[in-house]
């Protein structure tokens, strides 16, 4: 069934949230009790997609919501900070990649009553504790609306990787709020709960827009912005291995930043569309450190610059997922050039949006397979 939020029309407009922070903080109930499985169905691997294959009944669920990921189209680092953060700019947008998330309220009427939370995911080293986003989230909504006493059946069908500047945990996390809140009657106002998903970290935010939204600050600040994309076609490629954002960071070189005027990228993303009016808006300081810890990746963005058909070529957040807009011109030719590369995924997907109106979530028709992996 679908499900309708109530949500403010989303307008150029900056929201901030005062509560925002980027370091993670530890959980309100650290010691709440949890059931959990790992419904790993394939052997341990760094491929996102093998552990993926698992089959799940969405009529055993109270709600299912598909959990998109994010490229940035392009990220300024500004400065760093006293506070030993970094201020940065960048244009976040929505893709029809991710993950699915199931939802059951326990209740004592259908006899599904329990004392904890029971959380599954297929995916080999995510983790089960409370340490993990989305339970993290629930705590959140139940803390803040007062339903303390209410306790969630989740099932995490994850495609996203880690370590991929794809922001696949964040998205998550995102999506167990819109999700508790529902179940729970919408105690809470759409403003509230991105209000309050600034305690749980900086992307998270992002994921409650409508998908495509200008972020300052430390992510703090977020505008949604209206872009004139309309249909939008790429490739996300993922190396297995994977780079910590801390060390991204660590092995930044402020000398080699980016001079561009981060409100003049914007300014051509939002006149010209997934064009830019050139290649040279596609900007990402975070290149810099992340291909001087991996040079492959470096080698690997090379490759693909090489493909005919793709418009333009970024590494996403701060790696290791390399996009690719637009299509290539012998697509069957790159799927099975890069896709049988040894330690390569490739995940053909298109931006996506929510719909405004009354009570949105995103939408994708789920597909729990990577053919090209």
């Amino acid at each position: 069934m679908t499900l309708v939020l109530p949500v403010l029309l989303l307008v150029l407009q900056a929201i901030s949230t005062s509560g925002f922070i980027t370091a993670v903080q530890s959980p309100t109930s650290t010691t709440a009790p949890i059931r959990t499985k790992n419904l790993v169905l394939s052997s341990a691997t760094t491929d996102a997609s093998s552990d993926t294959a698992v089959d799940v009944d969405p009529s055993e669920y109270d709600l299912s919501l598909f959990s998109p990921c994010k490229i940035n189209l392009f990220l300024r680092i500004l400065r760093k900070r006293p506070d030993g953060f970094h201020d940065l700019a960048s244009l976040f947008q929505t893709v029809a990649f991710g993950d699915m998330l199931h939802l059951k309220l326990l209740d004592d009427d259908d006899g599904s009553s329990t004392d904890d939370d029971e959380f599954m995911c297929n995916m080999e080293g995510v983790p089960l504790d409370r340490s993990n986003l989305v339970l993290r989230a629930l705590d959140l909504v139940r803390e803040k609306t007062g339903n303390t006493d209410k306790k969630f059946r989740a099932n995490l069908v994850k495609q996203v990787p880690a370590q991929a500047g794809l922001g696949g945990g964040s998205g998550n996390a995102a999506a167990a709020m819109f999700g508790a809140n529902e179940l729970l009657g919408r105690p809470a106002t759409h403003d509230e709960l991105v209000e309050w998903s600034g305690d749980l970290g900086s992307d998270i935010t992002f994921f409650l827009s409508h998908g495509t939204a200008y972020c300052t600050g430390r992510g703090e600040i977020m505008t949604p912005v209206r872009a004139p994309f309309g249909p939008v076609k790429l490739c996300i490629v993922k190396p297995d291995i994977g780079l910590s954002t801390p060390q991204v960071f660590g092995a930044l070189d402020y000398d080699q930043l980016s001079k561009e005027d981060p409100e003049e990228l914007l300014a051509r993303f939002l006149e010209h569309g997934v064009d830019a009016d050139g290649d040279d808006a596609y900007v990402n300081d975070l290149e810099q450190p992340a291909f001087d810890c991996l040079p492959e990746l470096r080698e690997l963005k090379e490759d693909l610059l090489q493909v005919k058909g793709f418009e333009h070529v970024m590494m996403s957040g701060s790696g290791t997922s390399i996009f690719c807009i637009g299509e290539a011109d012998d697509m069957d030719g790159f799927l099975a050039d890069f896709g049988s590369r040894e330690g390569i995924s490739v995940f053909p997907t298109e931006f996506i949006s929510r719909e405004d109106g009354e009570g949105v979530w995103f939408e994708k028709e789920w597909t729990d397979v990577n053919p090209y992996a």
